[in-house]
């Protein structure tokens, strides 16, 4: 009797994204946020715990990430107040750059941010804190005036723009900071799961012999992925960070 053909390959797509509950309403990415937390905080406790002149190897790397926050970020984004700003910047490149990396580590292979609410929720956190800052520094007349109100530009041009700087700097700027993390993050994972779960269907299912061939190319792909997606997820954390930082120098400014 005849074999039946192999099934066809079933492509990764959103639904591998909606991770059932792994007890009662906890999810792999709200456990995954409670991990990242708990490592950030033990290694800058680490970082801290005997700080010496002479640094130790976790000391100078706790020292460099705090010092990459604070010349690199902070410093040129906010001005002269940036010290204040500093721990909270730091522990939150630290807190996205440790979920980012969840994505490559193997037995937890999902970046935490590649699940919209995620994202979103942070976004919201940040919207606050800076909106918070505006308001203790400028009152709320204030901040809606460096918010939405552009110095120099005729009152007939004000009624146009005024809404349309209203739109963007209250209301869009937390949806586009947190679309620009998830985007990357659920693309970059998109990715490897096609190459991994496609070279698997090449290696073990498929019945063309060139298909096996081929699979090995598949998982090399998969392979140089993997060094890639570790390279977006730093370099997304930084961004999220740097804008963060710019949203805080922007409605510290007395000027638009």
């Amino acid at each position: 009797m005849a074999t039946a053909p192999a099934p066809g390959f079933d492509a990764p797509g959103v639904e591998d994204f909606q991770l059932p509950p792994v007890f009662g309403p906890v999810t792999k990415p709200v456990l995954e946020l409670v991990l990242a937390a708990i490592i950030v905080v033990v290694l800058f406790r680490l970082a801290v715990r005997k700080p010496q002149l002479v640094p130790s190897k976790t000391q100078f790397l706790g020292e460099s990430f705090h010092g990459i926050v604070r010349n690199s970020i902070a410093k040129d984004m906010i001005g002269p107040e940036f010290l204040k700003y500093v721990p909270f910047l730091t522990a939150l490149f630290a807190f996205i750059l440790v979920n980012n990396l969840f994505g490559i580590i193997p037995f937890i292979q999902f970046p935490t941010f590649s699940h919209p609410g995620v994202p979103y929720a942070l976004a919201l956190v940040v919207w606050l804190i800076y909106t918070s800052v505006g308001i203790r520094h400028h009152g709320v007349g204030g901040y809606l005036r460096i918010s939405t109100w552009p110095p120099d530009v005729p009152w007939w041009v004000r009624i146009i723009l005024t809404p349309i700087e209203f739109l963007s700097n209250i209301i869009l700027r937390p949806v586009t900071l947190s679309l620009r993390l998830f985007g990357n993050m659920f693309a970059g994972h998109l990715l490897l799961l096609l190459f991994i779960l496609g070279g698997e269907y090449m290696l073990f299912t498929a019945d063309s012999i060139l298909l096996k061939i081929l699979s090995p190319f598949a998982f090399l792909m998969g392979i140089v992925f993997t060094f890639f997606e570790a390279f977006i997820q730093v370099v997304q954390a930084y961004i999220f960070v740097m804008l963060t930082a710019s949203y805080i120098g922007t409605v510290l400014a007395d000027d638009h």
